[in-house]
């Protein structure tokens, strides 16, 4: 039983795990959910695909990136290479328990999950949903007009937009594009066709560099979080459907 996850820093990492609701060949899978900008383990986005799964037979543990939600540290000093960090903490933690993980990211977290993936093995399957690839295009697009350390993220008073943030995404990282031929595990990719924050062309991307090493869904009409009620369930079937597939 996992009681505490704490970060290197020493920060506790708020997290829930629920079990699927019955035993299956899919007792040696977790599912790992991460959130993107902004987000918690709560956003619908993210534990509507945990239910999905728990119907499904999966275990599901969805977290908050530290900064974020109930986890500790501050806001500020989020970002894709400190939530890296994290997920590596996390996975410290679940694979005492479980001899397979899937890591599945939403936005920035699915960034995070394939930086994490390009070099830790413990990952045996990768879901990127809305999945961000180009981390500068999309921090100077939705935030290129304010000034860090001053902004804020899309007026949320909460979400001060830190000069670590920019750099990180910027300079750091830039792009995980060249990870993406590292990646070797299977590897789901799901974003909606009407998506503003991420863009679509990201996702594009990755399928044009892994080709069928990389099943990718689109759907239409869906915006970044698949918020009306049928993107939901297309969403949540698709990625339920896909994990059924894979060798238990």
């Amino acid at each position: 039983m996992i009681e505490t996850i704490k970060n290197s820093l020493g920060e506790a990492i708020d997290f829930s795990l629920k079990k699927g609701t019955h035993n299956s060949e899919r007792s040696d899978w977790v599912v790992v959910l991460g959130h993107g900008v902004t987000g918690d383990k709560d956003r619908p986005v993210i534990s509507d695909t945990a239910n999905a799964l728990n119907a499904a037979g999966f275990d599901a543990f969805r977290f908050s990136f530290s900064g974020n939600g109930e986890s500790e540290g501050h806001f500020v000093d989020s970002n894709v290479s400190k939530e890296v960090s994290d997920l590596g903490a996390v996975l410290d933690a679940v694979s005492k328990t479980y001899s397979k993980i899937c890591y599945i990211g939403h936005s920035m977290g699915a960034a995070v999950g394939v930086v994490r993936a390009a070099g830790d093995q413990r990952i045996d399957a990768l879901v990127s949903i809305a999945g961000m690839v180009d981390t500068k295009a999309f921090a100077e697009t939705e935030f290129g007009e304010e000034t860090p350390d001053e902004g804020l993220m899309w007026e949320e008073p909460d979400c001060p937009l830190s000069s670590s943030f920019m750099k990180d995404l910027c300079v750091t990282i830039g792009s995980v594009e060249s990870l993406v031929e590292v990646i070797e595990v299977p590897w789901l990719l799901v974003h909606g066709l009407a998506d503003d924050v991420v863009l679509p062309k990201d996702t594009k991307r990755v399928k044009e560099i892994k080709g069928v090493a990389a099943e990718v869904f689109y759907v239409d009409g869906a915006d970044h979080s698949f918020n009306e009620p049928g993107h939901k369930q297309a969403l949540v079937n698709g990625v339920v459907e896909w994990l059924s597939k894979l060798p238990a």
